[in-house]
């Protein structure tokens, strides 16, 4: 057990890490979109390229941000039923949920974006626009990159799940289970 918990402390290390330096990418796109309003604005003049890098580092944000966002348990969840259930129950909703929709979902992508992509590293894809970025091949990497980080991050949730399935619940005792040897007797006057 501990060489599955230390697997899952490195891959979520990995995730936040990822994460952080999103962040940055995040700051990055929004100075450069405040740039292009200046430009347009105020100048009457604009760039391709700045566009198109604010669309490059979006999709790197939303792609890659997609295994912090499942890390910090910051992803959308329907929980009409999962926030009244117990911990444990939480835990076998979640390592069946990574097990049967995520894992898959993740080797989906992964298999069919890989064709795509190759196709567009093949030819050194560039942009359609005059005087655009000639990095498409890279933004198109995005998807399967995405999909090994996610499915990186739900093997860390999983273990995680199978971590809290594989240990032993506390027994009770019997004042515990039982109210009226729980109640201390009450002290009598001498």
């Amino acid at each position: 057990m501990p060489f599955l918990l230390r697997g899952a402390r490195v891959l979520e290390a990995l995730s936040r890490r990822t994460g952080h330096l999103l962040a940055w990418f995040t700051l990055a796109m929004a100075l450069l979109q405040s740039g292009i309003v200046v430009l347009r604005r105020f100048f009457d003049s604009g760039s391709v390229a700045l566009q198109e890098s604010v669309v490059y580092l979006h999709g790197a944000v939303f792609m890659l941000g997609l295994a912090y966002a499942l890390q910090t348990d910051a992803h959308v969840r329907v929980d009409v039923f999962y926030r009244q259930m117990r911990p444990r129950s939480r835990a076998w909703v979640n390592a069946i949920g990574y097990l049967v929709f995520l894992l898959p979902l993740c080797g989906f992508l992964l298999v069919s974006s890989w064709q795509f992509v190759l196709n567009s590293w093949w030819v050194f894809e560039d942009s359609a626009n005059a005087g655009g970025l000639p990095g498409v091949f890279l933004l198109k990497s995005l998807i399967p990159l995405a999909a090994i980080t996610l499915s990186l991050a739900g093997a860390a949730q999983f273990i995680r799940a199978l971590i809290q399935l594989m240990e032993t619940p506390p027994v009770a005792t019997a004042a515990e289970t039982s109210p009226a040897l729980s109640k201390q007797p009450e002290e009598t006057e001498v």
